[in-house]
């Protein structure tokens, strides 16, 4: 059973940055591809971001891609959110989640495909 805790949430205004954190505990992280999701209110959950377990292979949504940048640390059992140019779109709730990836290089961008998941972290993007 892993156990995922994201952090790093909060206000910013528009063109801001935040960095989010997601500490995993209760597995080996190394053999999980990791992901960002996100979920505003009264839409469904939306894929952000995945990483591979080589920590290299990346895959990001086309609405984030060149703002945000996902990367893991496998000695720190954790996988970071960068957020820059922030947007009053990407208001919303963001998940960590993890999934059991048999290829090192799989990156994972449907939910389904992932195994277990954080509480989530508010971020709010004010204009």
């Amino acid at each position: 059973q892993v156990q995922l805790v994201e952090s790093g949430g909060g206000l910013v205004q528009a063109g801001g940055s935040l960095r989010l954190s997601c500490a995993a505990s209760g597995g080996t992280f190394s053999t999980y591809a990791m992901g960002w999701f996100r979920q505003a209110p009264g839409k469904e959950r939306e894929f952000v971001a995945t990483i591979a377990r080589n920590g290299v292979s990346t895959s990001y949504a086309d609405s984030v891609k060149g703002r945000f940048a996902i990367s893991r640390d496998n000695a720190k059992n954790a996988v970071y959110l960068q957020m820059n140019s922030l947007k009053p779109e990407d208001t919303a709730v963001y998940f960590c989640a993890a999934g059991r990836a048999r290829l090192y290089t799989s990156r994972l961008v449907n939910p389904y495909e992932y195994d277990y998941w954080g509480q989530g972290t508010q971020v709010t993007v004010s204009s």
